[in-house]
């Protein structure tokens, strides 16, 4: 019974995925987009980021099968002003993409709970954690840092 939640819920995450991507491509020209989904910043101290696990699973990206996902997300030794907008922006949609991805699979949850099915609830949110949830963290604090460099690089 528990593989076949684990599986069921690895399944709706990575459906999830298309889901966040139609989304994002749906809203990007939007000003609310510009002004405010590209500027989101949940957790803004990394000591935190780092207690809910977000270096754990930036980890696990960087040293397994999942660093080659997302090719657009790499960042080179000699990059241009505007190449390294244009990382931001990759980095902005990729985040804006796992979060629509987190809210779509928090309704299969809300579904669950509603049913009385209380475990598998809690594996679909985990993995939702995990999967959705953990990743758009970890663009906000690339961003943070990438937002500092381009400070940095405008100066010079």
């Amino acid at each position: 019974m528990i593989l076949k939640y684990i599986s069921s819920g690895f399944s709706l995450v990575f459906i999830s995925f298309i889901v966040g991507m139609l989304m994002t491509s749906l809203i990007r020209k939007t000003g609310f987009y510009r002004t405010t989904l590209s500027h989101l910043n949940f957790i803004k101290e990394d000591q935190l980021n780092n207690l809910l696990g977000v270096g754990v699973v930036k980890w696990v990206i960087k040293n397994t099968f999942f660093k080659f996902l997302n090719q657009k997300i790499k960042m080179d030794t000699k990059m241009s002003l505007s190449d390294l907008q244009n990382l931001r922006n990759e980095m902005t949609k990729a985040e804006i993409d796992h979060l629509f991805a987190f809210v779509f699979v928090l309704g299969f949850v809300a579904v669950q709970l509603s049913g009385q099915q209380y475990l598998y609830a809690a594996i679909i949110l985990f993995l939702n954690l995990l999967m959705n949830l953990h990743p758009a963290l970890i663009q906000q604090q690339n961003k943070r840092r990438l937002d500092r460099l381009l400070v940095w690089v405008s100066r010079q």
